[in-house]
């Protein structure tokens, strides 16, 4: 039996939490189990009785996801200043980590080795140092007076660059492969609109009714990218 560890600093706890619920599929698959534990760190234990490797690289896919929108998310928001309601600099944010979500993540991926202990805070603070500095520029790119309308024009352009498709149903986002995406979780809370936006999609299928509320955001940033049925 194989152990691993995967810990964060206890403010982080949502982010363990993130991870176990990601990986309970994998880690069941490997005839394995998993324990959230909550101390002076917040940790997942996990055993595994086989497929160590597969569940290796799961494990360091999502991890590089909690670095590359859940911490990044905290960075932009500590150090952006635009004169912008919260829910716009909230979607700023959501559409800043998915401009470069990728590279962002193929990044992370090359900084993490396969271990049997995994802090997270400390993958951040000692590893990615070139990263955050990357993230500098980017917020010294985006001016005080960056208005409604700049934002709109960033998600026409971000939203043109992209072939992704997403789907949405009942209030749920949808992937290419049908798979649920939860990532806005890694931002506070899981909320639609953010989704949409880390999702870097390019097109959004509606598969139902939505609020009009949401309808009002897809013609705003989506226009006719957003299909509905």
């Amino acid at each position: 039996m194989e152990e691993i560890t995967v810990s964060d600093d206890k403010a982080h706890s949502a982010y363990i939490t993130y991870l176990y619920n990601r990986l309970a599929e994998e880690v069941l698959r490997a005839e394995g189990s998993a324990l959230l534990h909550f101390d002076d760190r917040a940790a997942l234990h996990i055993k595994l009785n086989k497929d160590s490797a597969r569940v290796q690289s799961a494990l360091q896919r999502e991890i590089a996801e909690v670095l590359g929108v859940g911490y990044k998310n905290k960075y932009l928001e500590e150090r952006l200043a635009v004169s912008l309601s919260k829910r716009e600099r909230k979607l700023l944010r959501a559409a800043l980590i998915a401009a470069d979500c990728e590279g962002d993540a193929a990044f992370i991926r090359r900084k993490i080795t396969s271990s049997s202990e995994y802090a997270i805070d400390g993958i951040y603070n000692f590893r990615l140092g070139r990263l955050r500095e990357k993230w500098d520029k980017i917020i010294g790119y985006v001016p005080s007076g960056f208005s409604s309308v700049d934002l709109t024009r960033f998600c026409e352009f971000l939203v043109g660059e992209s072939r992704n498709k997403i789907y949405l149903r009942d209030n749920v986002v949808f992937g290419e492969n049908f798979a649920p995406l939860r990532r806005s979780r890694l931002t506070g809370e899981e909320d639609i609109e953010t989704e949409i936006l880390l999702s870097d999609a390019g097109f959004v299928y509606c598969l139902g009714d939505v609020t009009d509320e949401l309808s009002d955001f897809l013609q705003k940033y989506y226009a006719e990218r957003a299909i509905f049925s």
